[in-house]
């Protein structure tokens, strides 16, 4: 290695260089590569090119180095996470409330949680490339359905208490009760129960809160719903029937919140008449991680299949008739359906959901009911000990939680078992609450016993009745009955990740969805005990590591947005929309607005938008857009003078879904101020402008962001995500708020700060957990930390440029529908397909299945126009794979010119036929108007390096014409 070797070349091992070795990783362009695509452009440098795109009434200023530290390197950052992770202190956590301790299998950590095989997928649209995690999260239907007793589960919740809303929602829209009560049960989660206040205020439902366990059912109010807890959160176990029973008789939906663990020894919420079960998956498997990311769950009736919220997978067939699994019933999906929609969740906890499916199939359902067993066990010999020593218990019925009446002494006892190490929860000044749970050991119950002042026996008889206890079978398909050893369970999880197309195969061009890359050293801390072991409701003192990141994620975040403030609850970006709303709407109450109740949104605007405007109490009114993608600036002038008086926001997503910087937006923000109205700027296409510009600088009142997106969480297959809310500081006091959070304020933009200010945020909670999804937050504060400002700055540009130099190298053989100042995108460039379809019949579909053959996942089809592609290059693809992409684009454009000249036929073609698995090429008498190779290897490269599909092209309508969700018999596949 020579001497004078710059740092370019030694990626970063000279002194100084570390952090700029890891921007170079990051951004998969060379400074060389840069230049040439530059020079495709006619531009002489990135910084130019962004300029010019980028409108210059929006340039930011300078972003605050103050705010943002100067980057480090790998190692340095490893090590201040490491510091940080050690003032966080890991206590055995007996606090229960929907967390509880749990053992992830290292067969399922490896190979699932760590593998970018499964955290790097996307969302499984294209089925015919997603086949594993299809299987997976079907697995997960099923084993929901049945430890539930419900016909039909869908593919996950993004917690529980999200779950219980949505089950609410559920009912309203199923029920043919006239009323607009819902009734609650007072034994339920502290958590639920303060989002089930915040969002039924927003839509108008009445809620009534009654002791359900005591109630005398005669006394019960007219409802469309009922929630029920189970076991209740103070463990209380007894049968809802005649309660749902009675609510049924009123035309009303029963929603039962129920532990699956617990399922496989009680009675089955389906068993006692429930319409809805909804819950967690988290204690099979998923670490506490202070709350998150882990997997709801919804499981339904039959006759509710199509009121289910979320993704939903079923068993179709390909082209050949051989099962295939697929996304069902997506019309009811909010892209579509909008305002209509369902809900406003696009996404799962797909990863979670792989994981705790994943960790049923490990263990069985014997193996699930041991588990069960020793853990209602250690809490039986916990309530005998107490009454043998005349100490007072909570329910005589319990699975896992016990109360212990210590008249005045409850503070006096939890402080004590903190000092031991132990996590208990204080009810009240007289009662103490003790949660067993998978790691409990016998130990642990010495412990307890010590403390609370009895001795422990061992093997007591349960209390619970035997009308109780559940009787049917459960997890009876052979998925979950064969994989027994580590050995097999390591090949079933490896031949299920072979079948699918992930970001460690190659690029995911998906437009809106940036697909970019999640670097090992940003994942690292994730399964670190101090970060992944930690009960979401532990006591500040415990936690400073992970409120110290968060609020330095918080002010950073603040600081390249040009916001007062962060919240980091929402744990997808659709609940950040919902949040910066509610946001919107509690400002305007506080000041007597009650009127403004209006939100404009463009007509090119993600589909979340408009759910979320209607679940914020909001009436969505539709923005024309021109014939260049922008909004009409005359429609929107005439909707705001139209709506004046009522007008509560602007939804805008900036730069427009259509990938283009509008010019305009400054008149759009202005003239929306002076009505009285909220600017929401929809922060989903922020790789496109960070460092740049800010939304808070050209009018933004609150954004959300997609930590999932800009900030490198990876997509984990549909799922998980972060979706935190910026605002302005007069919405911070409306930001998510949340009863049982260890502080309430939140750190500030650059200006607050630097006073030393603070804003607290008391808003409506919209996730379980007061920090969303606080594991998975090192990833973006590793990037961050990593980068740095000029660092961020560089990756927006070569996503930039990445984007338009894609749009020129294939605009002469697929017109780019929306372009901007000087032809120039944004980010992403959406390629029209529709005069194809036109004139060869070669339609969307086609291009993107055929690209299959050619290696690649499609971009996004269909959206935000139909019979379009959305590609989104990202800045982490270097040329060779951009490249390799647009030459495939081009090398199908021939295959459709062959098409147009009449060599084939539309339906004869390996675009129609497409994509082509080997059994296709290699059964039989090969009898296509094209060669095998044609098909499988239509350009040499894929000789040494071919991803073979395992299904044919799917058939989407046969799916959703005999709709099933589970997993399909064994014979099916022979």
């Amino acid at each position: 290695m020579s001497a004078d070797m710059s740092s370019e070349t030694t990626g970063g091992l000279i002194e100084g260089t570390a952090a700029e070795g890891f921007v170079d990783r990051h951004i998969g362009t060379t400074p060389a590569e840069q230049q040439a695509m530059l020079g495709a452009l006619d531009f002489d440098s990135v910084e130019a090119l962004v300029q010019k795109a980028v409108p210059d009434s929006i340039h930011a200023a300078v972003l605050d180095a103050s705010i943002l530290p100067e980057p480090i390197g790998e190692q340095e950052t490893l090590a201040e996470l490491r510091t940080l992770a050690n003032r966080n202190r890991v206590n055995r956590s007996f606090l229960g409330l929907g967390y509880y301790g749990t053992v992830t299998p290292a067969v399922i950590q490896r190979n699932v949680l760590e593998n970018p095989s499964w955290y790097t997928a996307y969302t499984p649209y294209q089925p015919e490339i997603s086949q594993g995690r299809l299987e997976a999260l079907i697995n997960f239907q099923t084993m929901v359905a049945e430890l539930t007793g419900l016909t039909t589960a869908n593919a996950s919740m993004l917690d529980e208490s999200t779950a219980v809303v949505e089950g609410m929602l559920l009912a309203r829209r199923a029920s043919k009760a006239a009323s607009q009560a819902f009734i609650v049960d007072s034994d339920a989660l502290p958590q639920t129960k303060a989002l089930l206040r915040g969002r039924a205020a927003a839509v108008g439902i009445d809620l009534v809160e009654l002791p359900l366990a005591t109630t005398d059912v005669a006394d019960l109010p007219d409802a469309f719903g009922v929630f029920v807890q189970y076991p209740g959160a103070s463990g209380a176990v007894w049968n809802p029937a005649p309660v749902v029973d009675r609510v049924h008789l009123g035309g009303g939906l029963a929603v039962v919140a129920a532990d699956l663990l617990a399922l496989t020894l009680l009675t089955a919420p389906g068993e006692f008449g429930a319409d809805v079960a909804v819950g967690t998956s988290q204690r099979f498997g998923v670490p506490m991680g202070f709350g998150g990311p882990h997997a709801g769950y919804m499981a339904v009736r039959t006759g509710l299949e199509r009121q289910l919220p979320g993704r939903l997978v079923g068993v179709s067939q390909d082209a050949v008739g051989n099962p295939a699994y697929r996304l069902s019933l997506q019309t009811r999906e909010q892209h579509i359906r909008r305002e209509k929609a369902t809900s406003n969740i696009c996404t799962a906890q797909v990863l979670l959901a792989v994981m705790a499916s994943m960790y049923a199939v490990y263990h069985g359902p014997w193996g699930l009911t041991h588990i069960a067993k020793r853990t209602h066990q250690h809490a039986v010999d916990l309530a005998a000990g107490a009454e043998a020593a005349g100490i007072e218990t909570g329910s005589a019925t319990f699975f896992d939680t016990v109360v212990f009446r210590v008249p005045g002494r409850a503070a006096e006892v939890v402080g004590a078992a903190h000092d031991r190490g132990y996590l208990l929860l204080e009810v009240s000044a007289d009662e103490v609450a003790v949660s067993t749970d998978e790691t409990t050991t016998r130990d642990d119950l010495v412990v307890l016993g010590e403390l609370l002042g009895f001795e422990v026996p061992t093997g007591q008889a349960s209390p619970l009745p035997a009308e109780a206890l559940r009787t049917s079978d459960f997890l009876t398909h052979p998925v979950f009955r064969t994989h027994r050893s580590e050995t097999s369970m390591m090949r079933y999880l490896k031949h299920l990740a072979d079948k699918d197309y992930a970001l460690d195969r190659g690029m995911i061009p998906l437009g809106s969805c940036t697909m970019k890359l999640n670097a090992a050293t940003e994942m690292a801390a994730v399964t670190w005990p101090e970060f992944a072991n930690i009960h979401p409701f532990a006591p500040a003192s415990d936690v400073d590591g992970y409120l110290s990141l968060i609020g330095q994620l918080e002010g950073w975040l603040a600081e390249v947005t040009g916001y007062d403030t962060v919240s980091l609850q929402p744990n997808a970006g659709s609940q950040g929309e919902l949040a910066g709303l509610l946001a919107i709407r509690g400002y305007h109450l506080d000041r007597g607005d009650a009127a403004r109740t209006v939100c404009l949104i463009p007509q090119s605007a993600h589909g979340t938008n408009a759910a979320s405007a209607v679940l914020a109490g909001l009436r969505v009114v539709v923005v024309a857009c021109d014939e260049q993608g922008n909004v009409d600036l005359d429609d929107l002038r005439a909707k705001v003078r139209d709506n004046a008086s009522e007008l509560a926001a602007l939804m805008v997503t900036y730069p427009s879904t259509h990938g283009v910087y509008e010019h305009d937006i400054r008149e759009i923000t202005d003239a929306v101020h002076e009505a009285g109205g909220q600017v929401y700027v929809d922060g989903a296409n922020l790789n496109a402008l960070l460092g740049f510009a800010r939304f808070g600088e050209f009018g933004g009142d609150v954004s959300h962001l997609n930590l999932h997106k800009t900030f490198c969480i990876p997509h984990g297959g549909g799922g998980p995500g972060v979706g935190p809310v910026a605002a302005k500081a007069h919405l911070a006091p409306f930001l998510p708020g949340h009863p049982l959070a260890q502080q309430a304020d939140r750190r500030t933009g650059a200006a607050a700060a630097a006073a030393g200010e603070r804003l607290a945020h008391a808003g409506v909670p919209v996730s379980g957990a007061p920090y969303g999804s606080p594991s998975i937050l090192p990833i973006s504060w590793a990037y961050v930390r990593m980068m740095g400002t000029t660092g961020l700055k560089e990756a927006t540009g070569a996503a930039v440029l990445a984007a338009n130099y894609v749009a020129v190298r294939l605009r002469d053989h697929y017109p780019v529908l929306y372009a901007g100042e000087g032809g120039l995108v944004a980010h992403e460039c959406i390629l029209d397909l529709r005069p194809l379809r036109d004139e060869t019949g070669v339609t969307v579909d086609d291009v993107a299945k055929r690209l299959i053959d050619y290696g690649f996942h499609a971009p996004t089809m269909s959206f935000p126009v139909a019979g379009t592609l959305m590609v989104e290059p990202t800045e982490s693809e270097d040329l060779a794979e951009i490249d390799r992409f647009v030459d495939a684009m081009i090398a199908i454009k021939h295959e459709a010119d062959r098409v147009a000249s009449g060599e084939w036929a539309a339906d004869a073609s390996p675009l129609r036929g497409a994509p082509h698995t080997a059994e296709a090429v290699i059964a039989g008498e090969w009898s296509e108007g094209y060669s095998r190779e044609e098909a499988v290897y239509p350009v040499r490269s894929l000789v040494r390096s071919k991803y073979w599909p395992p299904v044919r092209r799917v058939d989407q309508a046969y799916g959703d014409r005999n709709l099933f969700c589970a997993c399909p018999p064994v014979e099916a596949f022979a």
